[in-house]
């Protein structure tokens, strides 16, 4: 493992994947409902006017992907469509102990996402190292992963 760069705030999340995703055509996102969703949305903002494709499929339901696409009121998730992608993109959620997800089960999707691809990868996005803590990256062979931590301060004034 490598540190490749090293910024802050959720911008440097943002730049650090439109950086990553420059030469990917299609991407998909996989990512626990309600929780990943406006992370996808957030993080497909920012390559909304590339011409890329982009689903977002919650969870491990394959067959429930959904476009995501740029709307006036932002990024949002739209028609079922094929999420076959050459660029899968993880989002932590999908990590967390509670989700009960096995990183086999998404090890198969990816390979189903990514039959028809020449130029695969495989971007992991979290928070607090969860990935690492708990040890996906043992079982997916992820090509980045972007890992950012979070200060909360709740300030009373």
């Amino acid at each position: 493992m490598e540190v490749l760069k090293t910024t802050k705030g959720i911008g440097g999340q943002l730049t650090g994947f439109r950086e990553l995703v420059k030469n990917s055509n299609k991407i998909t996102f996989i990512g626990s409902p309600g929780f990943c969703t406006p992370f996808a949305e957030l993080l497909a903002f920012v390559i909304r006017e590339t011409g890329k494709e982009m689903a977002f499929i919650p969870g491990l339901k394959y067959e429930n992907a959904k476009s995501v696409i740029a709307t006036e009121d932002g990024m949002q998730l739209s028609d079922k469509t094929d999420p076959s992608a050459d660029t899968v993109v993880l989002l932590g959620g999908l990590a967390m102990p509670k989700m009960g997800i096995d990183p086999a089960d998404v090890n198969d999707i990816i390979t189903k996402l990514q039959e028809n691809s020449e130029n695969k990868m495989i971007i992991g996005i979290c928070f607090q190292s969860v990935f690492q803590e708990q040890e996906w990256d043992s079982y997916i062979d992820f090509d980045y992963i972007i890992d950012s931590d979070l200060t909360n301060n709740t300030i009373k004034l």
